[in-house]
């Protein structure tokens, strides 16, 4: 396995439209692999799409707004075909749920709720002159 992205700049992470381009989960793994030697990471919206990551083999496999128990099918389908896989939960992660998220067994937890969810204050800084 390829040294753990710590960056944006550190891997290539395949989302749906790329998929899309590349007509397949499988093309757009081995695209990526042909293209550069970072780690790849592939998102997937449910079981099916992840048994075909899987047969791809990526370095990650980001698990995107799946339920406790598809995370849980998801972790033992990866555990018994290819346990040098990662897997990250990503999409509707909460910090009151990131406890039964660890659980299901998966290796990482994306937060996007740390970053989009943050709300603008409103501040103002005064300068007084003092004059002597």
């Amino acid at each position: 396995m390829r040294k753990s992205p710590h960056g944006l700049y550190d891997a290539i992470l395949i989302k749906e439209n790329h998929i899309l381009a590349a007509g397949s989960i499988s093309n757009a793994i081995t695209s990526a692999r042909q293209q550069s030697q970072l780690s790849v990471e592939i998102e997937v919206e449910n079981l099916a799409e992840l048994e075909q990551a899987l047969s791809a083999k990526p370095d990650r496999i980001m698990l995107d707004n799946f339920s406790l128990d598809d995370m849980r099918t998801a972790v033992a389908l990866r555990n018994a075909t290819a346990a040098e896989i990662s897997l990250e939960a990503s999409g509707n992660v909460e910090l009151t749920t990131i406890k039964n998220i660890a659980l299901t067994g998966v290796d990482y937890i994306s937060v996007g709720a740390l970053t989009k969810n943050i709300q603008a204050i409103d501040l103002s800084m005064r300068i007084q002159l003092i004059q002597e």
